[in-house]
């Protein structure tokens, strides 16, 4: 075992190679790894499940999960209360930052005042989120009307080294919000701290 632990501590990059029905190929600090669902690579890098159709792979290390994107380089998972992230705001006095939902690269709008992380059917669509099938559907009353939405779940979401799980999140048809809100179903479980222009994010 003890051979082992340098090759455990070194694990900082990741990388999905190749993806396919419960197998992937990971790439572990350049080390090209061929994983079964239920196996452990070396570094300590288990494949949980794969996803050909969302191109995805859910793996876990040190108990923590994270779902990767194919072809897109990840660091390492970032232990329980580490996440810390220092958003500028802009001139307007917003806050955007990029980040991820459910492994999908997206653009967040900073929203407080947004009880969920909320979202635009077309947003939702290009990241691949089915929410017609898996939202509970209900109706919100906007500036433009009556609009239909649907209340999900996201199985993760990523700003910086901040993750986490189990996020709700609202989904309203057409296209507006244009940007992705990312509301108090997130930043709540967060420690903030405001300073002049400055917000910090710091997973508790």
């Amino acid at each position: 075992m003890s051979a082992l632990a340098p090759s455990v501590q070194a694990a900082e990059k990741l990388a999905l190679h190749a993806l396919f029905k419960d197998k992937a190929i990971l790439l572990i600090d350049g080390a090209r790894r061929v994983l079964t669902t239920g196996e452990t690579s070396p570094e300590g890098v288990k494949l949980i499940a794969t996803d050909t159709r969302e191109e995805t792979a859910e793996i876990e290390r040190d108990g923590r999960r994270q779902v990767l994107t194919l072809g897109v380089v990840a660091s390492a998972l970032v232990p329980e209360g580490k996440g810390r992230v220092m958003l500028f705001a802009e001139s307007n006095g917003h806050y955007h930052t990029d980040g991820l939902i459910n492994g999908k690269a997206v653009r967040f709008l900073v929203d407080t005042g947004a009880t969920a992380v909320a979202l635009s059917g077309a947003a939702a669509e290009r990241i691949g989120i089915d929410y017609r099938r898996n939202g509970r559907p209900g109706i919100a009353q906007t500036a433009a009307g009556m609009v239909r939405t649907y209340n999900l779940t996201l199985f993760s979401v990523q700003v910086g080294e901040i993750v986490l799980y189990n996020v709700e999140a609202g989904v309203i048809e057409g296209n507006f919000p244009t940007e992705v809100l990312l509301g108090m179903s997130f930043l709540g479980q967060l420690d903030m701290k405001r300073d002049a222009d400055k917000m910090e994010l710091r997973q508790r």
